[in-house]
């Protein structure tokens, strides 16, 4: 008797091709917009605490070197979501505080249910920052019934 592949997760039948490889592309799609999101989010975070974001700044805060912080922010003016002068201040265009206060919602609604479910504030915090970026407006909506239920928003 032979066995068929079965999905280690679910344990069912692996699902056909196409629609497996729909999933990966997703998470791809994902992991592109990872850094755009926590870029515009930290940015707009220094400029409301300290009137200002500087490349030093958001350098020091992604923990990464100065020229890679550049770099990245190079390429968020390019696609329109800052503008920055040399030397000069880093500022959201529209559709960059657009992009960054959605993000910082679904952030906040992941971190919302991580607490209501009983995770520590702690662990919430470093949890939900990878979980906004996959997290399907679906599930979102979930998150956000669960913890509107639960009292904890």
């Amino acid at each position: 008797m032979s066995k068929k592949a079965k999905n280690a997760i679910e344990g069912e039948p692996l699902p056909n091709a196409e629609v497996q490889a729909q999933r990966f592309i997703r998470v791809r799609e994902a992991h592109k917009y990872e850094a755009i999101e926590d870029y515009v989010e930290l940015i707009d975070d220094l400029i409301t605490a300290n009137g200002e974001a500087r490349l030093v700044d958001v350098a020091s805060r992604m923990g990464i070197t100065q020229p890679t912080a550049s770099k990245t922010l190079m390429r968020l003016q390019r696609d329109g979501y800052i503008t920055s002068e040399p030397y000069r201040s880093i500022f959201l265009t529209p559709s960059g505080k657009k992009l960054a206060d959605t993000s910082r919602a679904r952030h906040d609604a992941v971190y919302q249910f991580l607490i209501a479910i009983g995770i520590s504030k702690e662990c919430a915090k470093r949890d939900s920052e990878g979980i906004e970026h996959h997290v399907s407006e679906e599930t979102l909506a979930v998150f956000k019934r669960i913890t509107e239920e639960s009292g904890a928003a």
